[in-house]
Parts: structure tokens; sequence; C-alpha cells
């Protein structure tokens, strides 16, 4: 039976091929659970890296207009990218 990975990725800008800035994965065939800020680098460098070893672009950010004023507040970020990939578990 094939389970689900789930890898978020957050980019810096809207292209998959732009740099990882934040990360989140989720194992579906795992029973271990998710630790945040475990791993100090991306597993890749942008979302187009993932793609080339097999996850799955499932969802992207829709691209909104940034207001100038509130660039440099912490707030959402903007650039996700859900991709999955099928194992067998």
């Amino acid at each position: 039976m094939q389970k689900q990975q789930l890898l978020i990725l957050y980019l810096y800008r809207s292209a998959l091929d732009s740099r990882v800035c934040g990360w989140s994965r989720y194992d579906g065939a795992s029973d271990v659970d998710p630790v945040a800020g475990e791993e100090d680098e991306p597993p890749y460098a942008s979302a187009l890296d993932a793609m080339r070893d097999g996850w799955r672009v499932i969802q992207m950010s829709e691209i909104a207009p940034q207001e100038t004023e509130l660039a440099y507040e912490p707030g959402y970020m903007a650039f996700e990218v859900i991709l999955e990939k099928m194992v067998d578990g």
C-alpha cells in the first residue's frame, strides 16, 4: 500500500526555482511525528529540485500584490509550494 509524504516549501520568490527560506515535512509512511526546527538546512534548494527528485506539486500560492508599507513587517510567508510523494509503506 502506498502512503503519502508532504513537503511544504516557502520560497523567496514565486518562481519554482527560487531559493527555499522555510519548510515543513509530514511523512504518512512513518510513525515518527515531525519536530519543527530539527533540520538546519532545507531538504532541497528549490521546489524545482524537489520536483526533479520525484515530488509532485499539488498547490502553489496565489500571487497577490504586496503593499509597499508592509514590505518589512513580519507576517505570512507568501510563496508557499505544497509537494507530495507517494511511497510504499
